[in-house]
């Protein structure tokens, strides 16, 4: 199953980084947040990627271009040419397919314009810039499920922003709103199982996925909401970054399972 990540948008409230270089390319722990997130999914067995990207869009391609050089020890001999040996060979088992889905482009936009990419076939989608502990398998057994055409991750934060209203008998998504400060209610942290059939859902590039679609998929009974209660951070401040590098550094980043294994 293809991962559809969302890494074109400008970072504006975490500009500290973002004028430098996409938000999803703001590194914590030594890689940016955009590795964390392909390391979750592959940690699963999900090692397909297809990438959106727009706002400096140049720096995310050359990054992957490079990948094998940074992630492995190598000779160059210029005696023999510049003939290049790999010592060891730690990369990954991932397909990335990086498309630039436009500047100004709005997250249901970004979505439409990869459909020639997905085709007829389930996929996932996210943010690149949240990270989660969640069992991604169970995700997707969740999603099967249901039959509905699409799935999102609920989770509670204490900063609140589009509110879910979750039917309590087979967890569908009855209402999707704007944030309200005094609202309890889980929102959606993204980790999305969707079926091709959300695409009729987006008009075209101003279409904001979070608005129309969901909302209109909510409506008709097509949105499902997997309750999430571990993990899940987004970093869309520096103060946020900060913290992640923080749980990094102490070796309690919950979303790193792969680093727990060893």
């Amino acid at each position: 199953m293809k991962v559809v990540i969302l890494a074109g948008g400008f970072g504006t409230r975490i500009s500290e980084e973002s004028h430098l270089r996409p938000k999803p390319m703001v590194e914590i722990g030594g890689k940016p947040i955009l590795w964390h997130i392909m390391k979750e999914y592959s940690y699963y067995g999900y090692n397909e990627f297809i990438i959106c990207a727009g706002y400096k869009q140049h720096m995310i391609k050359e990054w992957f271009a490079d990948y094998y050089l940074y992630n492995s020890d190598i000779t160059f001999d210029f005696s023999n040419g510049g003939a290049m040996t790999v010592h060891n060979n730690i990369s990954e088992s991932w397909k990335v397919t990086i498309i630039d889905t436009g500047y100004h482009t709005m997250t249901g936009g970004r979505v439409k314009r990869i459909q020639p990419y997905i085709g007829n076939e389930t996929f996932m989608l996210t943010y690149g810039d949240g990270v989660a502990d969640i069992d991604i398998r169970k995700l997707e057994a969740f999603h099967r499920s249901h039959g509905k055409a699409a799935t999102l991750t609920a989770v509670q934060v204490r900063q609140r922003f589009g509110t879910l209203e979750i039917g309590a008998q087979d967890d569908s998504v009855l209402a999707f709103r704007e944030k309200s400060l005094t609202d309890g209610s889980r929102i959606n942290g993204g980790y999305m199982v969707l079926e091709p059939a959300v695409f009729q859902y987006i008009e075209g590039d101003d279409t904001v996925f979070e608005k129309e679609p969901l909302t209109k998929m909510a409506e008709e009974g097509q949105l499902a909401a997997f309750r999430h209660d571990g993990f899940w951070k987004c970093m869309d401040t520096q103060r946020e970054k900060d913290r992640l590098e923080m749980l990094i550094s102490q070796k309690k980043a919950p979303w790193m399972m792969w680093e727990m294994e060893r």
